[in-house]
């Protein structure tokens, strides 16, 4: 399924996917469908929020289960975390925005709260070339016009940098 606009969908329609897992659209941050809980009675978050997405995708695709499994997009990252150590909340590694891992394919981006939107964002990061990484998310908001979209990278005093300043960094399955 390739990357389609969001405009004229219907809130639970598949508009994309990644990983044999599906991408519905939501209509706006706000909106909220019930919870969706995985067939073993795992919380995957609230339909068709993008922390939903993500824990669907981790658990489906990468049978990972987050051991904090409640929280908004931005408590993903704990930024009390030192750059490459585990994060207990979701037990995945943490990297920093400007730190010494560059992205990996599968790795959940996190954006920080805003204004326009006080929960954060995360996206998995579907491919990774040398001055931009592409990304698959759900309920982009105001943020992004589409379930894709590409974000330029640079390398800096052996530090990873992803142009967009409301990203905290990225966490990666063991």
């Amino acid at each position: 399924m390739g990357s389609r606009s969001l405009t004229g969908s219907e809130i639970g329609q598949k508009i994309d996917s990644i990983n044999g897992v599906y991408v519905y659209y939501n209509g706006s941050i706000g909106n909220v469908s019930g919870r969706n809980l995985a067939p073993d009675g795992y919380n995957l978050g609230l339909k068709y929020q993008c922390v939903e997405f993500i824990k669907r995708d981790y658990n489906e695709h990468l049978n990972h289960k987050m051991p904090n499994s409640y929280g908004h997009a931005k408590d993903f990252f704990n930024p009390s975390i030192e750059d490459g150590q585990i994060n207990p909340g979701r037990n995945l590694i943490q990297f920093k925005n400007s730190g010494k891992e560059k992205p990996q394919v599968n790795d959940i981006l996190v954006f920080k709260a805003t204004v326009l939107n006080p929960f954060g964002h995360v996206a998995i990061v579907s491919a990774v070339e040398e001055d931009k990484i592409s990304i698959v998310q759900q309920n982009a908001g105001i943020l992004f016009s589409s379930s894709r979209e590409s974000i330029k990278i640079f390398s800096e005093q052996d530090k990873w940098i992803i142009q967009d300043k409301d990203i905290l960094g990225w966490l990666r399955k063991i």
